[in-house]
């Protein structure tokens, strides 16, 4: 990232289709051509992996740190290649454009997904298919069992299994697996259709010269795959469920804090194996993207640890971690390590010296930018440094107008106007805060969607807290204007971004 450039942040569920949600078909890649046509360098997105209605959708939440979420498999494409026919796809529900109605879309694409693998296990498995359960076997089986023993025992969480499957017993996963065969071929073909899918369109992002970034939670759920066949990496009682849990203490997005209730690592073992679990997820997203977003990058070297009981986050306390241990061995295990570090937040002197020794560049929100300490702060444009990455907002804020409407008080609204030297209204604030971002000296700038638009509050992707509500926000075919795309390009070239 040495190079001037900018980008686009917007997750896949956002794009417009006419299936309720944003997946891998034609408009991805019309979203790449927007990109590329105003010069831009990047797209990020939030985690692929697999979510959960009865978590809220979340794409921080996952029964799985390698699987990818199957909602993203095309339709349009699976028709294209025969997988599906035509009369398949109906009916239609009349999704909403604007909207993901989780709910709709899990019950229409589980219709599809059954007629396309009825079709596809008629039929030999492919060479490809084959190749592909080879090469990510260190995972995919153990998702696939893991996703029809989930079906089996009615979503109960594997904690809660019978002790022989819970405790992973030789036998017992041997007898679910004859059993459960089909299923368990069904979740290893729907990976395999969106790892194709993927690598399809991500390889024509890199031919049109747009990278994508991808994000990675630092976290694992507790009922997930990951902690069913690793439990010794993690901070677990008798009965197997955790004794301590993941958070953040109070913050400007909580007064009680933020309580994940990610099960902890217990980085003593991690450190035993020279970090290998952690080796092979950096490899597995480094195959994926082209850069990942690290998500709660300070909770590398200490954390905010929960006892399983507290109701919030407030009574917990900092543990440390062994960060520079961490990644100095993954520095010899890969080349270079395309990270950014997400560095938000209060940041320990421990942190930014990890940061500058392996060269990861951090993150500057504007909207954390004109508080009263505007002279010394880390996020104001006059204090930003080459290597870093520049947002407007991110998927945990408002939007920009959201935040100006809603968030800012006259003395904030002044100051900013004050710093741009004109008046800042509800009306342009979007448009001075991308400007700003842009012409900053960081070597990235990256611009929700949202901001690009001039949406408000109603676009907001994600209140952290919030349990309802998130994650549902699309754009609509018809705000991807020439007009839209020219003003980026205009910006792009002013500020040196499009070389």
């Amino acid at each position: 990232m040495s190079k001037r450039g900018s980008g686009i942040l917007l997750h896949l569920t956002s794009l417009p289709s006419p299936f309720g949600i944003g997946d891998l078909g034609p408009w991805a890649y019309q979203f790449v051509n927007f990109l590329a046509d105003a010069k831009q360098k990047y797209w990020q997105c939030l985690p692929l992996n697999p979510t959960e209605i009865e978590y809220f959708n979340s794409p921080y939440h996952s029964t799985s740190a390698f699987a990818s979420n199957p909602l993203l498999i095309s339709p349009d494409l699976m028709l294209q290649e025969g997988l599906l026919n035509p009369q398949d796809m109906e009916p239609v529900p009349a999704f909403s454009d604007a909207r993901v109605d989780f709910g709709s879309v899990v019950e229409f694409k589980a219709r599809l997904f059954a007629k396309a693998y009825d079709h596809f296990r008629k039929n030999p498995p492919s060479d490809e298919f084959m190749r592909f359960c080879q090469e990510q076997a260190s995972w995919l089986d153990d998702f696939a069992l893991f996703m029809a023993l989930k079906s089996r025992y009615g979503g109960k969480a594997w904690s809660d299994w019978p002790p022989d499957v819970r405790d992973r017993h030789v036998e017992a996963l041997q007898s679910a697996k004859r059993d459960l065969q089909d299923r368990f071929e069904n979740e290893r073909f729907l990976q395999y259709l969106f790892f194709r899918q993927w690598m399809a369109l991500k390889g024509f992002c890199n031919k049109r010269g747009i990278s994508i970034i991808g994000d990675m939670p630092i976290y694992v759920v507790h009922d997930s795959v990951d902690v069913w066949v690793h439990p010794s990496l993690f901070h677990l009682d008798h009965g197997k469920k955790p004794s301590a849990v993941a958070g953040v203490p109070p913050d400007y997005f909580s007064e009680t804090g933020q309580l994940w209730g990610n099960p902890v690592y217990r980085w003593d073992v991690l450190k035993e194996t020279r970090y290998e679990w952690w080796v092979d997820r950096v490899r597995h997203n480094v195959n994926l993207f082209d850069l990942v977003r690290l998500d709660h990058f300070r909770g590398f070297m200490a954390y905010w640890e929960i006892p399983a009981t507290e109701k919030t986050a407030i009574h917990g306390n900092w543990v440390r971690a062994p960060g520079k241990d961490f990644f100095q061995s993954l520095s010899e295990r890969f080349p270079s390590l395309p990270i950014i570090a997400e560095d938000l937040g209060t940041i320990t002197p421990e942190v930014w010296e990890v940061m500058d020794r392996f060269g990861f560049p951090g993150m500057k929100v504007l909207l954390f930018a004109f508080g009263e300490d505007l002279p010394t702060n880390p996020y104001a444009p006059h204090n930003h440094v080459k290597n870093c990455v520049v947002y407007t907002g991110t998927h945990d804020n408002n939007t920009t107008i959201g935040w100006y409407q809603k968030e800012t008080s006259q003395e904030d609204r002044s100051r900013m106007s004050r710093y741009l030297g004109r008046e800042v209204t509800a009306e342009n604030v979007h448009s001075e805060m991308v400007r700003l971002a842009m012409m900053s000296v960081a070597d990235t700038a990256i611009i929700p969607m949202q901001d690009l638009l001039g949406l408000g509050e109603e676009a907001r992707m994600n209140l952290p807290a919030k349990k309802s509500g998130n994650w549902v926000w699309r754009l609509l075919p018809q705000q991807l204007t020439v007009a839209i795309k020219n003003r980026l390009l205009e910006m792009t070239e002013i500020y040196g971004r499009g070389v």
